[in-house]
């Protein structure tokens, strides 16, 4: 211990003069089993750097120069000495420099700066791998790596922790293996169909190994190691020249579109004449008067017989490629499918028209809101009079009656008039019947009296009525259809509606020509999902009712009609109000005697006044709704069924819906759930709305 003393002294004897000494002073060391806390203080001195010593740092160590030494070069070999015994100095807070064992400093050793670090300093490098796999890199460089360092494999990337020159070493190996040594190569077909064979190539490449059909070329890309690709290649080459002696004829079988619709556009392709589909797309369809009638299948053939398709020899200048080799296509419908006869070549050009057309289509689910708000309020008070003599009297007959009020006093005055002069048994009873049956139908408050006075009879009858009426329909009809595909919903009645009479030849027989009408509820629609996400819908909405008959003695029916005709484009999801009406009439009549009529306070005898007030207020909201997965029509669904299913239990809260029984036992499957609501989702919960003034408390 003396000796190093000594040494050192001599060693540090130009530091005694400043706290720091210049970097050209020169140091020379001489340690034997000198204690390594000691070391690193007297390197403090020297380097001006500040060091953390980790209470694990323990032991001796013995360090010999044979020249001079700068501060610099002390400060390596300072570092050199820690890493010998088993030690390593990373920088801390503030520019420190911990001194802690090896075994620990992966976890703190500073991102980057291997290039700077001098070999002993202990740094963490991430390197970017490119073109090789990771993992397999990390088992190749692992021996690179010292026994206290680490290296892993992330996503794409390389993570060493270790000392800077090893760090160096792995960096250097690393640009070795990352290059890439695949090679891409374009396979042309000429008889198969590209996705077929790149099918069976993907069964068959292995692991690196990329296969892409490329559709507009009818060819193949491969990517890969070289052997890989060229074995490959000859396996794509035997199996196109196989497919070259292959049969003329090839049945594509759909998975989503329809043969029937399909086959007049493979057919006009081929310059042949287009065969129609033998059932109209229309459930429904209106004749010129609006009324709507019933469609269905043509009856003009078999639809599941094959179309016939006349082979074509040689087509005009200008037409499709296509139509210029003869080739036969028609379809087969008991299975959905699409025969071809044809070359190799018009069967893959066939076949790719197919795939891009045979895909599926989505669905939309179209709802409506139909509200109708309505009030009124009439209003009726008049005096209907009548005056009659008896038989041999000079007294006029006079009657005053008026169109707007009930009972008829016509009707009324001729029965009592046939009773009073002596008429004939049959017409005083025919006569008595009508006035009964017109003061049954009368409504409001009715009064009335007959008097006789020698040979006179009088008669009147006060009749007041007051009506009010309110009513507020809510109609929520809904559909779901594929996209560009017409739907029809209708919910109601059919009744006839009398469009002519006639008599027989002998006039002894009368014939009534009737035609039948829907009246209820109807939504016509046809959507198509823009690329955008919108939708066109193309609609036809009506509402219709009975209102009643045209008169007492017109036996024809009066249909009150709400339709709207319309196209629109609404985004996916959103409510839009396409029509609407606010109706507001009032009507008020007068029916008098003239010249009686107008006499002050007794002119009131000698009228009757009418009074009505309606209001309508009618809106009709749309709201289409994109179906674009089966979990989307499947969360549709149990909404639906869960409302369905809560109205029962409202009706019968101690019972097992029956919605539930039929769903389970007559279905045999499990009634469906909606699931929990997701982050995108909207909660709509329920709002209680205060009473507004004008209701009743």
């Amino acid at each position: 211990m003396k000796r190093f003393s000594i040494a050192l002294a001599l060693a540090l004897a130009a530091t005694s003069l400043a706290p720091v000494a210049p970097a050209s002073a020169q140091y020379v060391l001489n340690l034997r089993e000198a204690d390594v806390r000691a070391f690193i203080q007297d390197a403090s001195r020297v380097t001006g750097r500040t060091f953390i010593i980790d209470p694990a740092v323990q032991g001796r160590v013995s360090v010999v120069t044979e020249r001079p030494l700068s501060r610099s070069e002390y400060f390596e070999l300072f570092l050199s000495t820690l890493r010998a015994n088993g030690y390593v100095a990373v920088p801390a807070a503030g520019g420190a420099l911990r001194v802690q064992p090896v075994a620990g400093a992966s976890a703190s050793a500073p991102l980057g700066g291997s290039q700077r670090a001098g070999t002993s300093g202990f740094v963490t490098e991430i390197f970017r791998v490119r073109r090789v796999d990771a993992a397999a890199a990390v088992e190749t460089l692992r021996p690179l790596v010292s026994r206290d360092g680490s290296i892993t494999a992330g996503r794409g990337s390389i993570i060493v922790s270790d000392f800077a020159d090893n760090v160096r070493r792995v960096r250097a190996a690393l640009a070795q293996i990352d290059v890439d040594s695949a090679v891409t190569r374009l396979i042309g077909l000429d008889n198969a169909g590209a996705r077929e064979i790149a099918a069976a190539l993907r069964e068959l490449a292995g692991e690196g190994v990329s296969v892409v059909p490329v559709d507009s070329a009818n060819s193949i890309a491969l990517r890969g190691d070289a052997a890989s690709i060229a074995q490959l290649a000859t396996i794509a080459h035997e199996l196109d020249a196989r497919a070259a002696s292959g049969s003329e004829i090839r049945v594509v079988f759909l998975e989503h579109a329809d043969a029937e619709q399909l086959l007049p556009v493979l057919q006009t392709l081929l310059g042949q004449t287009a065969t129609q589909p033998m059932t109209s797309p229309r459930p429904a369809a209106r004749n010129p008067s609006g009324r709507s009638t019933s469609g269905g299948p043509s009856m003009a053939g078999d639809s599941s017989a094959p179309a016939p398709a006349a082979p074509v020899a040689a087509a005009p200048a200008g037409e499709a490629p296509l139509a210029a080799r003869s080739a036969t296509v028609t379809r087969f419908a008991g299975a959905n499918a699409i025969v071809i006869s044809a070359t190799p070549d018009i069967q893959r050009m066939l076949g790719e028209v197919i795939r891009q057309l045979d895909v599926r289509r989505q669905q939309v689910l179209v709802e409506a809101i139909i509200v109708e708000i309505s009030e009124g309020a009439a209003q009726q008070l008049g005096v209907q009079l009548f005056l009659s003599g008896l038989r041999g009297s000079n007294i006029p007959f006079a009657v005053t009656n008026y169109s707007n009020i009930a009972p008829n006093m016509n009707l009324v005055a001729g029965a009592i008039a046939a009773e009073e002069l002596g008429a004939s048994e049959e017409l005083t009873e025919q006569l008595r019947d009508a006035a009964i049956g017109s003061l049954a139908g009368a409504t409001g408050g009715i009064g009335g009296g007959i008097i006789r006075s020698g040979n006179a009879i009088f008669g009147a009858i006060v009749n007041a009525v007051r009506n009010d009426n309110q009513s507020n329909l809510l109609s929520t009809p809904s559909i779901m259809t594929l996209d560009n595909e017409q739907a029809y919903f209708l919910v109601g009645q059919e009744i006839p509606i009398t469009t002519g009479e006639a008599l027989s030849p002998n006039f002894d027989n009368a014939f009534r020509t009737v035609q039948r009408q829907n009246v209820g509820i109807t939504l016509e629609v046809r959507p198509q999902i823009n690329a955008g996400g919108s939708i066109r819908l193309d609609i036809r909405q009506e509402v219709s009712s009975i209102a009643g008959r045209l008169s007492t003695t017109n036996p024809e029916i009066i249909l009150n009609k709400r339709e709207l005709e319309t196209t629109i484009t609404v985004d996916d999801g959103e409510i839009v109000g396409i029509g609407g009406l606010l109706d507001e009439n009032e009507r008020r009549t007068l029916e008098r005697v003239p010249v009686l009529g107008d006499i002050p306070i007794i002119g009131q005898l000698f009228r009757s006044r009418g009074r009505e007030r309606a209001r309508t207020n009618l809106m009709v909201f749309i709201r289409p709704t994109i179906m674009r997965t089966a979990a989307d029509a499947r969360a549709m669904s149990a909404r639906r069924y869960d409302y369905a299913r809560g109205q029962q239990l409202l009706g019968n809260p101690d019972r097992e819906p029956s919605l539930d029984e039929l769903v389970r036992d007559y279905l045999g499957t499990v009634p469906p759930s909606a699931s929990a609501p997701g982050p995108q989702d909207q909660v709509v919960t329920p709002v209680e709305v205060p009473p507004s003034a004008a209701e009743p408390r």
